[in-house]
């Protein structure tokens, strides 16, 4: 693998990896969370909107292909930017990082019951065991990685919530890749959903106001690195290498918000985050890993 596509794997998994670190911080400096979801998506999608007209991209998507995108903007967008940015509020960017690594497990699930050529069988089965072997351990042992403050239960309702939606909302996409070009999907993705954040947060919180001069330096953080980054890097890697190359992202990001959560927010390394984050990245690793070799044969 070229040199350019390690620097892209580890630009995407940086800029995903550190988003929830960001997301935390900003939480912190008094952004409201419903506010950091709706400004974030709308700079990146005004980033990719300014990168599609500089890429003189004047090829109209169909109605079909807006249909794909809309649906995207709802379930790949809107609802994960929340329920990830309120999960947040709860446990580390840590134990949250862990539980959107269970997006490939939920995509395998939607998979088989959408998909006509991605059925899983016994060994998928028994891999996703252990990733939910995992989850059972991070919650049950009840380490959130920000002490006693910390609802890991309340935090694994969200997050689940948001991983069912962003798996349906990946599969939905494939089942209809015919419809699309990728980089128009994502600003069509970024429209939609961009429309429904604002929309959720002016009936849930108002116009926002008194955010820092922090706080938007990391909201333009988010929209930059963690949004706009890693979504160019991924479909730079998905036009340039394998699918199983560009998955490394995936289960490098959790590591990344693990670490960059201890260096720069303090969050904890506890028991239940070693255990059961160790069991679900191996678990999401080997589901990953099966899926691909029963697609190819």
């Amino acid at each position: 693998m070229s040199a350019r596509a390690w620097i892209a794997i580890a630009a995407a998994s940086f800029g995903w990896g550190t988003a929830g670190v960001a997301t935390r911080a900003a939480l912190e400096e008094g952004v409201a969370p419903y506010a950091i979801a709706t400004l974030r998506s709308v700079m990146a999608g005004i980033a990719i909107g300014v990168y599609l007209v500089w890429r003189r991209n004047r090829r109209r998507p169909s109605r079909q292909a807006w249909s794909v995108g809309m649906a995207m903007g709802v379930t790949n967008l809107a609802v994960p930017f929340i329920l990830f940015t309120l999960a947040y509020q709860y446990a580390s960017a840590g134990f949250v990082g862990l539980l959107a690594a269970l997006i490939p497990l939920g995509t395998a699930i939607w998979a088989h019951f959408l998909l006509d050529d991605e059925p899983f069988h016994g060994r998928t089965f028994a891999a996703m065991t252990i990733a939910l072997s995992g989850v059972a351990l991070l919650v049950l042992i009840g380490d959130s990685g920000i002490g006693d403050e910390g609802q890991p239960v309340t935090a694994f309702l969200l997050g689940l919530v948001a991983v069912v939606s962003a798996a349906f909302g990946g599969v939905w996409a494939k089942r209809h890749r015919a419809l699309y070009q990728p980089i128009e999907l994502v600003g069509m993705q970024f429209a939609t959903g961009g429309v429904l954040l604002v929309a959720a947060m002016l009936i849930v919180e108002g116009v926002p106001s008194g955010i820092s001069g922090t706080g938007w330096i990391l909201l333009v953080y988010m929209a930059a690195v963690g949004s706009f980054l890693p979504f160019m890097m991924f479909y730079w890697l998905l036009q340039h290498v394998s699918a199983t190359r560009a998955s490394l992202v995936g289960y490098v990001v959790p590591l990344v918000a693990l670490v960059t959560g201890i260096i720069a927010l303090d969050e904890r390394l506890e028991l239940g985050i070693v255990l059961g984050g160790g069991l679900i990245l191996v678990g999401v690793v080997l589901t990953d890993r099966t899926q691909r070799r029963l697609v190819r044969a």
